[in-house]
């Protein structure tokens, strides 16, 4: 019994997968999808009919939820299409630092440094701004982080209560 070799685990997740199969003629607008290896939502989805080789096409239009990138697909309605798990967390926000790291806590007290500002499109660099502002006006309050694949960024923020000044 003791020439047996013990596993050890370095992962500590649950096991949960990055994507999950859905078939392709069910993914509706404003679902999600990964195209390229890139987490999208979609923004419009068109049905072609049944053709010469006997399957049904769906046209998707999507966008990067990270980079705001378009991109496209055409799969056979019929076949199964990857939908990222996403997920999203509020936490307060501590501090955000000149590097733009933002200090974050989550309801148990946990937190956090490992987290930029967002940047990349337009909206993100927008919101990026108005956490500075709040941030520097001393405001408490809080982000939304969305994470799919491996991957996490500050989508939305919101004033929690405007102190009196």
């Amino acid at each position: 019994m003791s020439d047996h070799e013990v596993e050890t685990f370095e992962s500590a997740d649950a096991g949960a997968s990055l994507t999950y199969p859905q078939q392709a003629g069910t993914v509706r607008k404003n679902g999600f999808l990964v195209i390229s290896g890139h987490p999208c939502k979609v923004v419009d989805v068109s049905t072609s009919k049944t053709g010469k080789h006997g399957h049904a096409k769906c046209n998707f239009t999507a966008i990067d939820i990270f980079t705001g990138k378009k991109y496209e697909e055409m799969t056979p309605s019929s076949h199964n299409v990857d939908v990222p798990n996403i997920s999203r967390k509020e936490y307060t926000v501590l501090d955000v630092t000149d590097e733009g790291v933002v200090s974050l806590m989550d309801e148990s007290g946990n937190t956090r440094d490992d987290l930029f500002l967002p940047k990349g499109t337009e909206e993100a660099d927008k919101l990026a701004i108005t956490i500075e502002e709040l941030a520097s006006q001393g405001k408490e309050f809080m982000v939304t982080v969305v994470k799919a694949m491996n991957q996490e960024m500050i989508n939305s923020v919101k004033v929690v209560n405007e102190k009196a000044a």
